[in-house]
This record gives C-alpha cells, structure tokens and sequence, in this order.
C-alpha cells in the first residue's frame, strides 16, 4: 500500500509517500519561516498556498507505484493552513480516485512512534510548539491523563526568544545557549498531572531584564521545563502501571529533554523511545504512516465530510487501527517494595516508610529543594486533614535529613484497583471536606487513595498546599477526573458519582470553575 500524506497545520508545508511494503517514508518539506517574531497566520496560510502544491508534486513524483489512498492532517492547528492543505487533499483524492483520510495531528505524532519503537501500549509525551500532552490509551481512545493548562512549551520559550530578540523557532537556540549556563532558581510548576509553562516565561524574561546572563536563564529555564514533563511522563506511568514511553513533537528535537526522560525510565526499569528527527518536527510522514493504517482498517472519510478541526483533540479520535487492548498492570497485594512516581514505599504489616529517592534527571538543586518541600508538606497536610475528618493514615515520623515518612499501613488496594461508584462518591466527599478546610490535595488521582472494607483513605499530599482559591480546589477536581479517564472503564459515570458526592460537602462553585478549566484545556 502506497499513502500519500499531506501536512500543513502551521509552519510546515510537507508532502509524503509512505510504501507499508518495503516501510520507505519519503518526506519533501518546505517550512515557513517568519522574518521576525513568531508565526503569522496570514504569512504561514499564504506560504502554505505556494508551497503545498509544490511538495506534493515532489512527493508525488518519488513514488514508486500507484498510489492508494489520501491523507492530510485534519487538526488541529491554524485554520486557514488546514483549509488549505484539506482543499489539496480532497482534490488529489478525487483526481485519482482513491480513499480519503483525516487524520489527527496530534495522534500522528504519538502513534509514530508507537509504530516504530514496536511498543505495546506505551503512555505517549507530546511537547511540541502549541501543545504539551500526556496521553494513554484506553477503551479505543488516546485519554488525555495530563496537559498544559496554559501555552504550549514551544511556544512558551517562544515567548522568550521574543523577548531577548532571537528570531523563530527559539528552541534550538536556548538550547545552544543554555550549554554555557549555570542553574538560578526559578518557578517549578506541577499539578497532578498538568503543567503551567506561564509563570516560568514571565520570571525568565523578568531575570534577563534584571540583569542575569541569558545563557544562565536558558539553562535554568530548560532544566526545569523538562523537568516539569519528564515528572508529569513518569506519574503517567506510574498511575497506568505502564513501562513503555515515547515522545512525540518538535520539542524533541532537544537532546537535554531526551535525556531527562531517558534517564527517568532507566531508573525505574521502563524502555523509551523517540523517533529519529525527521519524524519528531511537524511532517507528513507521520500522516501518511498513520493514514495506513487507517486505510487498511476501513477508517476513510467521505469529501462531503471531510471538513478540517483546528480545534480537533486526540481523544475525540475514535481508533479503529489498534488491536487487542494490553491489560491493566495491577500491584500484588504482597508486594513489600512500591515504586511511585517519586517515592519508593517499604510496606510492612503495620507501617510504611516513604522515601523520596533523589531525582538524577534532575537539577541538584531543584531536585534536593523539591524533596525538601513535598515531604514536609506531606507530613503536615496528611495530619491535617486526618483532624478535618478525612480518613488518613496516622504519621509515625518524618526524617528530613533522609526525605522519609513513617505512616501507618492503610488498605488493602489502591482505588484504581476498586473503581465503583461507592469508592469515588468517598473521594467526592473528601474533597470536599479538605476544601472547606483550606487544604489541596495536589495529586488526588486513582492511585493516591486506599481501600479498606470499610473505609476510603486519601494518602500521598506531597503536591499539596494550603489555599482558599476556588481555582486551587477546581484543579484538584480536575486531576482526579483525567485520572479516572486513565483508568476507570465507567470514567463518564463514576464521574458524575463523583461530583454529585462532592456537593455534599464543598462549594458549588468549585464545580463551576472546574468547567471553566475543563474548557481551557488545548483546543476545547
């Protein structure tokens, strides 16, 4: 089979022909570069008209055969680009008779390097210009268990580039300057599984004009950006019970975050993979590798509804290419050793020593602060809200020369393993009495409660803090939610337990923000 892919969502105008027979991917590309400033989208849809018909002939001219199908990139991206290459696709569709696909953007770039790696069923990071995803796949779709709440990290240094005066893209080189940097501190933004990139590119921009050198911004900037994703990648991971990763979108083209997250999965046993560079920046042989495989399951679209989305989310997409569905990973109940996303918990009959491990993608100094902070915190957040009436267990010590925490044993099974209505309603309502306290939970997903016969018990508050931010408890409610898409079958009705349990003893409008935030997620 023979698939023509086409891919213009912004910058890039490419064309490819991907062969399933011998796996040869052509890639003809022409980018877009903008002469100062970041990308116009009048500049880049008029570069996109010259250009798609151009690469297309290219591609067209390389191939080997006929061709058998048609895909372009639906979405998301900007719409006068997508118009542009979705009016190319459908005409060549027709010229030549052949199916058409629509294929997303987003899961082109995941599922690349699913295909090339031969993983099973990896957990999926994208950090490209406008977005920043943490996906895993669940009943036929890729669930979204983490994102940016702000701008996308690309995108965002960007902004700092910008500011400094480099000129697009400015990744490659805060890269280069960051190699002659030192680290200074600077904002480490981590909730639940989201990320805020925001409060970072104001304070980087704010210490070039207080005078910091700008290799030293770049380098500080880097190291806790991917510090951020390599973090949210491995409590993916570790909330799946998956050990399989690969990393999608241009920002991986950076060899530090390809380190980071090397580095992470080596320390916890699990294999990473990232596609070689030409797959990795926006290009068509993803679309047309993906659009393969969604010929060959009978994916096609018709011209008549083949209209582009540049608001299209990877889990409004509806995989009909993937098989059998790998099974949960479930933790024995006599296991006496539980590796976390930051912590290794020694289990014994009555107590549990949690130690936070030290963090070597890491920072020194980032990683010893961070450690610090969440075992401190989690200690008197755990003991505070066991007084508000929250069920937790009782703290028996803290070590902070060691980053350790002595608890009583609790449970007999995490809450992913017990999903029902009864268990999340619990959840709802303890929500809702921390909130009332003034207490966030941080991390309040499927893996951070246990269950007794009796009893629903919040554990792990090493990312929580104190507040009266309506804001503040609406992302608590948010992370739970992604968590339980992770990992629940029933996600849609255990989320409607949950919320309807959390009116019980929190504010109603909690609920109402957490709608606002559920619509400020990447293209809501």
């Amino acid at each position: 089979m023979r698939i023509l892919g086409v891919e213009g969502t912004a910058w890039a105008a490419s064309a490819s022909v991907y062969d399933s027979n011998t796996d040869s991917v052509f890639i003809e590309t022409d980018a877009y570069q903008p002469e100062s400033g970041g990308i116009h989208p009048r500049e880049a849809a008029e570069h996109m008209g010259e250009a798609i018909p151009r690469v297309i002939e290219t591609a067209l001219s390389e191939a080997d055969g006929d061709i058998d199908g048609i895909a372009f990139s639906r979405g998301p991206g900007l719409g006068p680009c997508l118009r542009i290459v979705g009016t190319a696709a459908r005409a060549v569709s027709q010229t030549l008779d052949v199916p058409l696909v629509g294929v997303n953007h987003m899961v082109a770039h995941l599922e690349i390097g699913r295909q090339r790696s031969g993983f099973d069923s990896p957990v999926c990071l994208n950090a490209s210009g406008a977005n920043a995803h943490v996906l895993g796949y669940r009943n036929g779709r890729y669930r979204v268990l983490g994102e940016t709440m702000d701008t996308g990290v690309g995108n965002a240094i960007d902004k700092f580039t910008r500011h400094v005066g480099w000129s697009h893209p400015g990744g490659p080189k805060v890269e280069q300057a960051a190699a002659d940097g030192e680290y200074i501190d600077m904002p480490y933004v981590v909730k639940g599984m989201d990320f805020s990139f925001s409060g970072i590119m104001s304070a980087a921009k704010q210490a070039v004009d207080d005078g910091h050198e700008i290799p030293d911004v770049c380098f500080s900037m880097q190291e806790n950006i991917f510090a951020m994703l390599t973090e949210v990648a491995e409590r993916a991971l570790s909330l799946t019970g998956r050990d399989e990763l690969v990393l999608g979108g241009g920002v991986g083209n950076n060899a530090r975050l390809r380190e980071m997250l090397a580095e992470m999965c080596e320390q916890r046993g699990a294999k990473f993979y990232a596609p070689e560079p030409r797959f990795l920046s926006d290009n068509a042989g993803m679309i047309a590798v993906l659009g393969a495989e969604m010929v060959a399951a009978g994916d096609t679209i018709p011209v008549a509804e083949s209209a582009v989305n540049s608001n299209f989310r990877p889990d409004q997409v509806a995989v009909s290419w993937r098989g059998t569905e790998a099974p949960d990973v479930l933790r024995h109940p006599d296991e006496r050793e539980v590796r976390g996303a930051e912590a290794t918990v020694d289990i014994g009959p009555e107590r549990v020593e949690k130690r936070r491990t030290p963090k070597s993608y890491r920072h020194p100094e980032l990683d010893a602060t961070l450690r610090k902070e969440r075992t401190t915190l989690e200690a008197r957040l755990t003991s505070d809200a066991r007084r508000a009436g929250v069920p937790t267990p009782v703290v028996y010590d803290i070590d902070l020369a060691e980053f350790s925490i002595e608890f009583e044993h609790v449970g007999e099974a995490d809450l992913r393993d017990e999903l029902t209505a009864d268990r999340v309603r619990d959840v709802g309502r303890h929500l809702g009495t921390l909130h009332r306290e003034g207490i966030v939970h941080g991390d309040p997903t499927t893996r951070n409660f246990r269950c007794s016969a009796d009893r629903t018990y919040a554990i792990d508050f090493g990312l929580g803090y104190y507040s009266d931010d309506v804001e503040d408890y609406a992302m608590d409610l948010h992370v739970f939610s992604q968590s339980l898409a992770g990992t629940a079958d029933d996600a849609e009705d255990l989320q409607r337990e949950f919320e309807s349990a959390y009116e019980e003893t929190g504010d109603d409008l909690v609920l109402d923000q957490l709608r606002e935030i559920e619509g400020r997620g990447r293209y809501q």
